[in-house]
């Protein structure tokens, strides 16, 4: 872990505790469980799913992650190999108060622009190499679409979506999540609204997929 990525960590994990300490915050609060020699975290206050006949996954991330951008590979073939049984939802991480937030709501109206319009399988590997690899800013409408753009993508259909209504209720929405879940690490990933599991709870990025397998097994299990 480089030295950026271990203050980002810190400072999550300072303030997550600052979170789960507040009464207000009562959704964050969790207790870790040793489950199958691997460690996650399951929620004391599970949090509502989309209705679906499929176990939810929710995936929070960062584009400026180097964890979040080492999982999405990983992370895209496992929900392929589950398509039939699972979910898959992404949640761009927007911590309210942190120094970062401001950076990171302007990726979060990036990813939700891509979202609408249809993108993310196509283009959410690239942004996260624009901006870990290149080094890109993408943080205001003009740099996003000028990127966008030279993706193939149609930059007045960008424009009106990244300023759209619908963006950002979703990108308030995304902060809103973030505390509700207790979110202290990226990436992370919660099952069924329940139990959630990161790098190192799981003991690695690489690590994470057969954490995943073992909480969709067991939640399916204990739904039948």
């Amino acid at each position: 872990m480089n030295s950026k990525s271990l203050l980002r960590s810190t400072v999550l994990l300072a303030v997550a505790v600052g979170i789960a300490a507040s009464p207000v915050q009562a959704g964050a609060t969790t207790h870790q469980v040793l489950f199958g020699g691997v460690q996650f975290v399951k929620l004391d206050h599970p949090q509502p799913v989309r209705e679906s006949a499929l176990t939810e996954a929710v995936e929070f991330f960062w584009y400026d992650c180097s964890h979040s951008q080492a999982l999405e590979q990983p992370l895209r073939a496992w929900a392929e190999k589950h398509r039939a049984d699972v979910a898959l939802r992404r949640v761009p991480a927007v911590w309210p108060g942190s120094r970062d937030e401001a950076v990171q709501r302007a990726h979060a109206r990036l990813y939700y622009t891509l979202e609408h319009l249809g993108l993310v399988d196509r283009l959410q590997v690239g942004a996260f190499r624009a901006v870990r690899d290149e080094g890109l800013d993408v943080t205001t409408e003009a740099t996003a679409t000028d990127w966008a753009v030279r993706q193939g993508v149609d930059g007045q259909a960008f424009g009106r979506t990244y300023r759209s209504a619908a963006v950002n209720q979703s990108v308030d929405e995304a902060a809103a999540a973030f505390t509700r879940y207790g979110i202290n690490e990226l990436p992370t990933v919660v099952i069924q609204g329940e139990y959630r599991t990161s790098p190192t709870l799981a003991g690695g990025v690489e690590a994470m997929p057969e954490v995943l397998d073992r909480l969709v097994r067991q939640e399916q299990e204990h739904s039948r």
